[in-house]
C-alpha cells in the first residue's frame, strides 16, 4: 500500500499550512507524504509561527511558501484548507477537511500558541485515521 498524501492549504502558506504540515512530519514520520501550497503565497514563513513551532522542538525554516499548483491537489489523497474560500480548489473524490483555524498573520507567538495547540489535537486525530495504530 502506497503512503497516503496530505496538502495543507492555506492563502498565504506561511503560518497555519506550515505548522500543520511540521506537526504531521514530526508525528507521522515516513508513514505520510506531507506537502503544503498557498492560493496566494507569501514572502517567506510567519516569524510567530516559527517560533511556537521552534518552543515544542520542530523546526519549519527549511520550508518555503509555495503557490498551489493544481497537479499538487489532483495527486494529494487528503486535502486540508485553513480559511482560503472560494480561493482553494476543488477536485472531486478527493477528502476534504475545512479547519476553522484563527489566522496567525501579524499576530504574536503568545496570540500563536494556542492555534499551534489547536492544529496539533487536530494532527494527532488526522494521523489516527489514516495511519491506524497497529496490534
Amino acid at each position: 500500500m502506497s503512503k497516503p498524501s496530505v496538502l495543507f492549504v492555506c492563502v498565504h502558506n506561511a503560518g497555519r499550512s506550515q505548522m500543520a504540515a511540521g506537526w504531521l512530519r514530526h508525528l507521522a514520520g515516513d508513514k505520510v507524504e506531507v506537502r503544503s501550497a498557498g492560493s496566494a503565497p507569501g514572502d517567506s514563513l510567519n516569524p510567530a509561527a516559527v517560533a511556537a513551532m521552534r518552543e515544542v522542538g520542530i523546526d519549519i525554516t527549511d520550508q518555503t511558501p509555495t503557490k498551489l499548483a493544481w497537479e499538487t491537489a489532483q495527486s494529494s489523497d487528503v486535502i486540508i484548507t485553513m480559511g482560503c474560500g472560494d480561493a482553494c480548489p476543488v477536485f472531486p473524490g478527493k477528502r476534504y477537511e475545512d479547519w476553522k483555524l484563527a489566522d496567525p498573520a501579524g499576530k504574536g507567538v503568545d496570540a500563536v500558541r494556542p492555534i499551534r495547540d489547536e492544529i496539533r489535537t487536530r494532527i494527532d486525530a488526522l494521523l489516527a485515521d489514516l495511519v491506524p495504530a497497529r496490534p
